[in-house]
């Protein structure tokens, strides 16, 4: 369940960084050309590249809301995990840290 939570969070992550690059590049564009315009054609330019860094805003919004999402239903999940098998999570938290330590020590 932790592997699909990961590539649903990475997944999340890449189609975020796709939309605000596209959403800078059609602003970045978009204002070049108002730069080059004057009148009435410069002021609409102006607006769609401000309307494409809004739209990558509330894409980095809508984002991060669902990230944090995912990120409190881990912790809830793990708090339950540990809740009903008390003894296991303090044998896993137990093995990781002689791992750690094994590997600290050879350093």
């Amino acid at each position: 369940m932790a592997t699909r939570k990961r590539i649903s969070t990475q997944t999340a992550g890449d189609a975020l960084i796709e939309d605000l690059k596209s959403s800078l590049d059609q602003a970045e564009k978009l204002l070049r050309e108002a730069a080059d315009a004057t009148g009435d054609k410069a002021v609409d330019l102006r607006a769609k590249a401000l309307q494409a860094l809004d739209q990558g805003r509330a894409a980095l919004a809508e984002t991060q809301a669902n990230l944090l999402e995912q990120g409190r239903k881990v912790v809830q999940d793990t708090d339950e995990y540990v809740q009903a098998n008390p003894w296991k999570a303090v044998g896993m938290a137990g093995v990781a840290g002689l791992l750690l330590g094994a590997l600290l020590s050879r350093r």
